[in-house]
């Protein structure tokens, strides 16, 4: 009897610091989150402000708008990967 009881003893401690685990991880997963949206913000705003700029500025500010549309994709693939894994 006591051989028995020693798994389920095991499993009623190790469940619930799995369980905690897991929401711990979640909730560290959904803050970062929080950051990438900050940086799409941000980087919308960027690209705002690159459009309403005068001139072209040698090429730069084509450039850079191109950089600030390639972060864009990334950081929404970041946001999209985050959501699945």
């Amino acid at each position: 009897m006591r051989t028995l009881l020693m798994p389920v003893r095991l499993f009623a401690v190790v469940l619930p610091m799995l369980l905690v685990a897991t929401v711990a991880f979640k909730a560290g997963a959904m803050s970062q989150q929080v950051h990438m949206q900050a940086a799409w913000d941000a980087l919308e705003s960027a690209r705002k402000h690159l459009d309403e700029a005068v001139a072209d500025k040698g090429g730069h500010r084509a450039k850079a708008i191109r950089l600030v549309h390639d972060a864009l994709i990334e950081v929404r693939a970041g946001i999209d990967y985050a959501k699945t894994h």
